[in-house]
This record gives C-alpha cells, structure tokens and sequence, in this order.
C-alpha cells in the first residue's frame, strides 16, 4: 500500500496556505471606489498610447476631430459643444464599467484556476469511465490512479458550489447577462439580445442546472470509487463488474450533456451576446488533454515510487499517444471554429475573436503555439512517448498551453482589457493545486494501488508484451 508522505502532505498544505493568504489579497487590493478606478484608466492610457485601449480615448478623439470641424460649420461647433457637456458623464459612465471590470479580476482569477481543476477532474472520470465502457485490457492498471485523480472533484465541485451562490446572490458580477435591468424593457440597461435568451440564462434554471451538473458527476464517482474496491474481494460471478459497467454507460450519457451545457453556463455565459455550436466539443477537447496529461504525470510520479509495479513503459507509451492524438483533435477544433466564425464575419460571432485578437494577443497566439506545435514537435516520434522525463517536459507545455486557453475563455468577457497574469492568477494556481495534490495522494493511499477483481488485469499487466516485445509484428495493436 502507498503511504502519503509527511513532506507531500506538508507541501500540499503550505500550497493551500499561501495561494488561500494571496487570493485574499487580491480582493483586499481590488479598488473600490470611481476615483481608483479613473487613476488607473489614466495610467493604462498613458502605457497605451495610440491604442485604443478604452472607450474615454475614443471619445475624446470624437471630440477634438469635432473641434477641428468647427472652424468650418457653426452647426458643428455646437454639436461639439454638446458633446463637451457630456463628457463627464460618459466619463464616468465608463469608470464605473472600468471599476466593475477590476472589481472582477480577483474572482476571475480563481475562476480559471477552479474550472481548470474542476474540468481536469472531469474528464479523467468521463475517460475513466469511457475505459470500463470500451473494456479496455491496457488501461486497468491505471484505474487506481484515475480514481485517486477523480477524488479531486469534491472539493472543487464544493468551491463551485460556492461561486455558483455568489453569483446568484450578486456578491460577484462576472457574468453580465445576471445584471439589474438586462431584461427590463423600461431599464436604461436593457439589452435585447440577453432578453431574447432568458428563457435560458435566468437565475433559477441556473443555479438549478449547475447543481444538477455537481450532483451527477459526484454521485457516479462516489458509486464507482466505492464498487470498484468492492470488485476486489466480490465473488458474486462478475455481477458486480457488470453493474460497473451498465452505470458507466450511463454516466457518458448523461456526461456528453451535461458538460456541453456546462460549457454554455459557465464559459459562454460570461460573453452572452456570443455563441458557438462547436463550443462544448471544444472545451471537452481542452479539458480532456489536460486529463490524460495529468494521468501520466501522477502515474509516472507513482510508478517512480514504487507504488506501481505493474505500470511499464508501454502504459506510458499509450498515455502520451491519446495526449498526442487529443492535441490534434483540440486543434482541429479551434481551427473549424475560428475559421468558420472569421469567414462568415457575421458581427456577434466575430466580436469574440476580435476582442481576444486585440487585447489578449499573445496568450491567444501562444496558446495555439503550445496545445499544438510543442506537442507535434515532442510527441509525435514513437520512441520518446516511452520516455518519462520526455512526457513531462511535452506535459507542462500542454498543461501550461491549455490553463492559457481557459484564461483566453474568460478573461476577456470578466476584465476586458484590464487583464494581467500577477499574484492573484499564482495564488489561484497554487490554491488548487494544494488541494489536488492532497486529495488525490491521499485518495491514492486508502485503497489497494491494484484493481485485482477486474477480469482484464492480467492483459494490462502483460501489456508490454503485444507493444514492445512484438512490435513489427502486428501485434501492437492487440486487444
């Protein structure tokens, strides 16, 4: 049995410690008043010159090419002069935005870190669950490790739980579609488009919805966690395989929905005035690399440990193929996605794009670089999918590349242009990442690292065999 050691489980601790002590913080620190809010749109503006970098620049540009026109029409001069006298309250009409916006930062900052670890610990259990359902024989050895990985999904579902009240209760303001008077025709902030689709983004049917998400992923891994340990000691005939079986097949189905529209609920929501059919198979595509990604680094940290002896380099071998081929995939889809929208140029499917292009360039250039080039480029010679060190090194890049690309999902529609990558982004990332190293090691611990009731365990153990032994032979592709 693996035994959590004191050093991991301290560290995991002191990750919880400082990430909680920086997200704090970072909300102490987020400004307060108009007056912070209109020093800091100044010091953008002042970094930013020649861009437009905010609506008051835009504004006054208006104006001074009206003061130029007046020399030549007095009409024009006095619509400048009107233009004059509300200046100061477009001013600060757009510092109120700007403060709301900044206001937004910090919890958009734990939001990407929270749907980024939530969605990672999803689709190790859909993957997870995908393997009972395919029978797959190479895979059973790493059971015990997606499991351990799928422990991670309590604690962030609870966090969500919490953001999901915060929201509703309107002590966060990071989806738009949820502010007063959107839906009020007599509102001075009514907006026609969200109106138009109230039917599905109002308060109850949402918070209705994303408890019904949490509760249905928890209770699959809660009853497959709990029948799996029981398939070791079962002498029952395989009944108890089998029941894990048909409840897994239950679960993809009720997985491809739910997490199609929980890509909707809590990603696209935060830009309502966008959509994109292709969205739910997009972030799936993201999160699932992201998975197999973390599956091969905990199981090669557990294997170099001793903890699983039965894992070869052949279980590695196949890790790093889904996490190569799943790379592709994700590119794929980015491309019909971004290709079809920029093409068609209709205006509110191309404000995303334009507004990502514009003010995130370089983490939404980058991004593309690291979820594809980096993994072609490491990944696609078969000898170094063998490598452990090798996997790491094209892992951090797809973990690093993929984190970016939810940070890219969110930011824009939460903070604007008034984005940054500082200790409130760390701080989340640390936070989390406490928890999931303690929660996954210590899942890891309390249950036998070898699934020895499955009736493939003895073809996974042997797996090396067919891959490595009788490579050449046809014998690779072996069931």
């Amino acid at each position: 049995m693996y035994q959590f050691s004191g050093k991991l489980k301290i560290l995991s601790i002191a990750l919880i410690i400082i990430g909680a002590l920086g997200i704090g913080l970072s909300f102490i620190n987020a400004p307060s008043s108009l007056e912070e809010a209109k020093e800091i749109i100044a010091h953008q503006s002042s970094h930013d010159a020649g861009h437009e970098t905010s609506h008051v620049e835009t504004k006054e540009e208006a104006h001074h090419n009206s003061d130029a026109d007046a020399h030549h029409s007095e009409k024009k001069e006095a619509h400048g002069a009107a233009e004059a006298h509300g200046e100061h309250h477009n001013d600060d009409a757009h510092a109120e935005h700007v403060l709301h916006q900044l206001q937004n930062k910090p919890w958009s900052a734990l939001y990407v870190s929270l749907f980024f670890f939530l969605g990672v610990s999803l689709l190790v259990l859909a993957f997870y669950a995908s393997q009972r359902v395919a029978q797959s024989g190479w895979s059973v050895v790493l059971f015990r490790v997606m499991e351990a990985i799928t422990a991670n999904l309590v604690p962030t579902s609870i966090i969500m739980l919490v953001v999901i009240i915060c929201a509703a209760m309107h002590i966060t303001h990071i989806f738009p579609w949820m502010a007063e008077g959107v839906v009020d025709p007599t509102s001075d902030k009514y907006d026609a488009i969200i109106d138009g689709k109230s039917g599905w983004m109002n308060l109850p049917f949402w918070i209705i919805r994303g408890v019904l998400y949490l509760a249905i992923w928890n209770a699959y891994r809660w009853f497959i966690r709990r029948n799996s340990i029981k398939e070791d000691t079962a002498n029952d005939g395989g009944k108890t395989y089998k029941l894990n079986y048909n409840v897994s097949v239950g679960f993809i189905f009720l997985f491809m929905i739910t997490e199609s529209m929980m890509s909707w609920d809590w990603i696209m929501g935060l830009d309502p005035h966008w959509f994109s059919t292709l969205f739910g198979w997009y972030v799936l595509a993201s999160l699932l690399v992201s998975a197999l990604t973390v599956i091969a680094f905990v199981t090669i940290y557990l294997r170099s440990k001793g903890a699983l002896p039965r894992v070869n380099d052949s279980h590695i071998h196949d890790l790093a193929k889904f996490m190569f081929g799943f790379s592709v995939f994700w590119t794929y889809l980015w491309f019909a996605q971004f290709m079809l929208i920029w093409y068609a140029d209709i205006p509110e499917e191309t404000t995303y794009f334009v507004a990502r292009f514009n003010e995130y360039k370089l983490p939404f250039l980058a991004m593309v670089v690291m979820n594809f080039v980096f993994p072609i480029l490491l990944l696609i010679n078969s000898d170094y999918k063998s490598i452990p060190w090798f996997v790491i090194i094209g892992g951090l890049v797809i973990l690093a590349g993929h984190y970016v690309d939810v940070f890219v999902m969110i930011m824009p529609g939460t903070v604007g242009a008034y984005w940054s990558f500082g200790y409130a982004e760390i701080s989340a990332l640390l936070f989390f990442l406490g928890i999931f190293i303690y929660t996954v090691f210590s899942a890891f611990a309390k249950a036998n690292p070898i699934p020895k009731g499955n009736p493939f365990l003895e073809e996974s153990e042997h797996f090396h065999y067919y891959n490595i032994e009788h490579r050449g032979e046809g014998s690779a592709d072996h069931h």
